[in-house]
């Protein structure tokens, strides 16, 4: 089969059984992975429909501009119809969203404004009110207004809900959605509740936004956090979303939505942003207690490429505190890192004559050697003590004994950077390094600024 466009291929994504990361548990899981769809994401369903109910009721004009704001999938959805249909595009977002997203948008040709995150809605700055004013502006300018356009949910009831429960052979008892606009959430759940009333739909929302609080007392609160996960949450409550269709709403951290985003990858091959892992990491506290026969079916908004420099960004991560700092190095990596070195630690004894210390010195371009008698640490001789003997004309014949200093600081394999650093910038000139089996290694003060160079 041969499609006119690109645009036929919305829709009719698979649902994938889940395996790993909910095993132990009695009830069955499923995924809509909606990343199959030509953009990568959920957004393509409403982009098309909104564009084809606006060029019949007139609104979208041959050459018209598209103005939306966007957190970037519905963009990208609007972006590619705009392309095959001849419109240009302007895209408002919020400045927390990923690199790869504003840079999809342009590649499909579209203009790209980026606002503060950190505003009111109604603030001038706001992507919503930037968007709203550019639309004003602009001659032939067409805003879709996911946020209040009926068609948005409509798509969901059309499409996704029924290919749901076709999917599912009517079997689904749950289903577990991230609630941005609503309008997924509205949709399906409209169509899985008028098939089956006892479905329950649960909007997972993350820490931060409006609805959970909304939700439980009907008030929007008068103050929001910022939160680090993209696409889902809002700081408003839209026209797309009826409460009436929703049976519960869950939240998840930051931190949560990450850590099951990358356990997603790992071990189901399911590869999608942060809010898949926040509706995933609801799923999975509504699940686990469920009983056998109960099917929950999680949609899996995007596509996991959209956020390599974030959610699959370690150093990231660590930057928000999402997980833990690593230490730069330790010892035992700083010892492994160290080239053109002899592995074994090169030192001598107190009787080793002051001449063959020297020998060594230069043969091996080190400016200390330890000290040893038997396996421990006596003292060490450097080579301004060297330089000292040959300044004054005394002989070279001399034992070591005689011209060393006090034993370098010894610190174990596991030691931070820090603490070798401690020693280091209090007059030692290196520390020796216990490897826990009896042997030695060393770390000069050019070790350590050769990794901290690198890092």
């Amino acid at each position: 089969m041969i499609h006119d466009t690109i645009l036929d291929t919305i829709g009719r994504t698979p649902l994938v059984r889940l395996h790993h990361l909910t095993a132990g548990m009695k009830a069955e899981f499923a995924a809509k992975c909606e990343f199959f769809n030509p953009g990568s994401s959920v957004k393509d369903r409403i982009a098309v429909k909104m564009i084809d109910v606006a060029e019949r009721e007139g609104k979208l004009r041959p050459g018209g501009t598209i103005v939306e704001p966007t957190s970037g999938n519905t963009g990208l959805g609007l972006a590619i119809a705009a392309a095959l249909k001849g419109y240009k595009t302007i895209f408002t977002m919020p400045d927390k969203m990923s690199k790869e997203k504003i840079n999809l948008l342009k590649a499909f040709g579209s203009e790209v404004v980026i606002c503060p995150t950190a505003v009111a809605p109604e603030d001038p700055r706001s992507y919503y009110s930037v968007a709203k004013r550019l639309s004003e502006e602009i001659p032939d300018a067409w805003r879709p207004n996911q946020y209040a356009n009926p068609n948005n949910p409509l798509a969901h009831y059309e499409t996704t809900g029924p290919e749901i429960w076709e999917q599912t052979e009517g079997r689904i008892t749950h289903f577990v959605v991230g609630i941005g606009t609503g309008g997924t959430a509205t949709g399906i759940g409209k169509y899985l509740k008028e098939k089956n009333p006892a479905v329950r739909v649960i909007g997972a929302d993350p820490v931060g936004s409006v609805y959970l609080e909304y939700f439980q007392t009907k008030t929007v609160p008068k103050f929001f956090k910022t939160y680090l996960v993209e696409g889902v949450g809002e700081d408003l409550i839209p026209e797309t979303i009826d409460f009436r269709y929703i049976d519960d709403v869950v939240q998840a951290t930051d931190k949560e939505c990450f850590l099951t985003a990358r356990h997603l990858a790992r071990r189901e091959g399911i590869f999608t942003g942060g809010s898949g892992g926040l509706a995933m990491a609801v799923a999975l506290k509504v699940g686990k207690d469920l009983p056998a026969g109960s099917l929950v079916v999680v949609l899996v908004p995007d596509t996991g490429e959209r956020y390599l420099s974030k959610v699959y960004n370690d150093e990231w991560l660590r930057v928000n505190q999402i997980i833990e700092p690593r230490a730069i190095a330790t010892a035992k990596e700083i010892l492994a890192a160290k080239s053109g070195q002899p592995k074994a630690l090169v030192s001598v004894t107190a009787g080793t004559r002051t001449s063959e210390a020297l020998e060594l010195m230069q043969k091996y371009e080190v400016s200390q050697l330890p000290v040893f008698e038997g396996k421990a640490p006596i003292g060490r001789v450097q080579e301004d003590e060297i330089i000292d003997l040959l300044v004054r004309g005394e002989r070279m014949d001399g034992e070591v004994r005689a011209v060393m200093g006090p034993p370098l600081p010894v610190v174990s394999a596991a030691a931070d950077l820090s603490q070798i650093a401690s020693f280091l910038s209090t007059g030692s000139p290196a520390v020796l390094v216990d490897q826990g089996d009896g042997s030695f290694g060393i770390v000069t003060k050019f070790d350590l600024l050769d990794v901290l160079r690198q890092k």
